[in-house]
């Protein structure tokens, strides 16, 4: 499941719709509401996102956070290394190699440090 997805369930969940009433609502189908919403289709296009969003009736930071987590919800990344330094390499191997074995606890760390480190690099070049 995205981020995007688990967001569309709980909010669909809270306010007690169906999956299937949902797709009808937004004339699209349950089976690509349900992929949408499991991660088996790649984040929803830009239209398809304000419909989300209208369609829920969420407003100001409720709606950016859904666009904040459709564009982090690509569940088929894919990462060019080239030019980086060979330890950009090996991490996204040894990434891809063990990421279905780590725990939420692990990935959570992984996230926080990632984007600790990030910022600090780009504070660091911007100065």
């Amino acid at each position: 499941m995205t981020p995007l997805g688990a967001k569309i369930r709980k909010i669909r969940k809270e306010r007690q719709i169906s999956l299937k009433q949902m797709a009808s609502d937004l004339d699209v189908s349950s089976a690509y509401l349900s992929a949408l919403e499991h991660g088996h289709r790649g984040k929803p296009t830009w239209f398809m996102l304000q419909r989300i969003i209208s369609y829920f009736n969420v407003i100001w930071d409720e709606a950016e956070e859904l666009q904040r987590l459709a564009e982090i919800s690509d569940p088929k990344i894919y990462i060019d290394t080239a030019g980086l330094a060979p330890k950009a390499t090996e991490l996204t191997n040894k990434l891809s190699q063990n990421i279905s074995s780590l725990e939420e606890e692990d990935l959570m760390y992984l996230v926080q440090e990632v984007e600790q480190r990030g910022a600090r690099a780009r504070a660091k070049n911007n100065k």
